[in-house]
């Protein structure tokens, strides 16, 4: 059986910035497969080269046994796309914007109207399928506009970060409606910044950063290779660097710690790695007791796929996030700067 969605070695730059450097990864058909990684990473520039919306300077596109580079259009046929920006008219209803999107994909007449009913229902749109999209709230856009996606019952749903603005409740009625399209044997590939959001839903995923897939496989898999437990440190809310060093210095003396990072992002907060199922909490604070480095706070927990992006990277996906917002405002500045 031919993989749900196949890439190799997908290269796309735009002018001097090279967007994607070499992507591979393949997805299986019925999985919810995960592309995790900070803006800017090249999730989405990934997704619009696998949708056909962007030409790759080099690589292999294939979705369903399909290439997706010499058959754009048989590609497109076959792939459902929600993009991360909600884009719909707020001047028709949604039942009439759902007719609409189910004209362009040329879809049958008497074929129509049963589809936008049973999506209606589904995604729980009945109270607002008959009012004018620009009354929406933002939840409500993300499922009509993931109706619009499915409208031409696609084997592969695409999803570019798809909660990203979503309050709590929204969010958890896109994660149920996305498990049960995959027990209905629908293929997804969602894209996220949200780590709980991948580590919830995905049967596998990929770990993108600065272009290149850093980590691929289970997430539970991906969690357990790195063995160990967590710990967190603050010494102070904002810690002199000359106080975290000595902290450092003295906890990488105890026999349980594995590795000991400051992170200069988080005010020189302190990550550890200690050995799995260690009582190590009362320990670490007794030790820094006894040379007056006082305990702002201290937690202990499991690797988590954040941990999983730190090994790989040495930096947490929200010190890549912040670096990434502080680049994108030098950018701005400049711009102004030059008019």
């Amino acid at each position: 059986m031919a993989a749900a969605v196949l890439i190799e070695n997908l290269r796309k730059s735009y002018g001097e910035v090279q967007a994607v450097k070499d992507i591979s990864f393949t997805v299986q058909p019925g999985e919810i497969f995960g592309l995790l990684g900070p803006n800017g990473a090249g999730k989405t520039t990934t997704i619009r080269c696998l949708c056909t919306l962007a030409k790759p300077d080099a690589g292999k596109i294939e979705v369903v046994g399909v290439n997706g580079i010499s058959s754009p259009k048989a590609v497109r046929q076959r792939l459902g796309y929600v993009a991360q920006e909600v884009a719909i008219d707020k001047v028709l209803t949604g039942r009439e914007l759902l007719r609409l999107q189910a004209a362009l994909y040329h879809l049958p007449k008497k074929a129509i109207g049963d589809r936008i009913e049973q999506l209606v229902a589904v995604l729980g749109l009945q109270e607002y399928a008959d009012k004018k999209t620009g009354t929406y709230s933002g939840g409500i856009r993300k499922r009509l506009d993931l109706a619009a996606g499915l409208l031409h019952q696609p084997e592969v749903l695409v999803l570019d970060e798809p909660t990203v603005g979503l309050d709590i409740e929204s969010r958890m009625v896109v994660w149920q409606f996305l498990q049960e399209l995959r027990e209905a044997g629908t293929t997804v590939l969602i894209t996220s910044h949200y780590l709980e959001e991948i580590d919830a839903l995905a049967d596998r995923l990929a770990i993108i950063d600065q272009g290149i897939v850093i980590a691929e496989g289970k997430p539970s898999d991906l969690k357990d290779k790195l063995g160990g437990d967590r710990v967190t440190l603050r010494i102070r809310e904002f810690t002199p660097e000359e106080e975290a060093g000595k902290a450092k210095h003295i906890l990488e003396s105890l026999p349980f710690v594995e590795e000991v990072i400051i992170n200069t992002v988080q005010g020189n907060s302190l990550n550890l790695i200690v050995k799995s199922g260690h009582s190590s909490l009362s320990k670490i604070e007794q030790c820094l007791a006894e040379v007056n480095l006082p305990t702002f706070s201290l937690a202990q927990s499991r690797p988590s796929l954040d941990d999983v992006y730190l090994a790989a990277t040495g930096k947490t996906i929200m010190d890549a996030q912040m670096a990434a917002a502080s680049t994108r405002d030098l950018k701005k500045e400049k711009k102004q700067q030059m008019k």
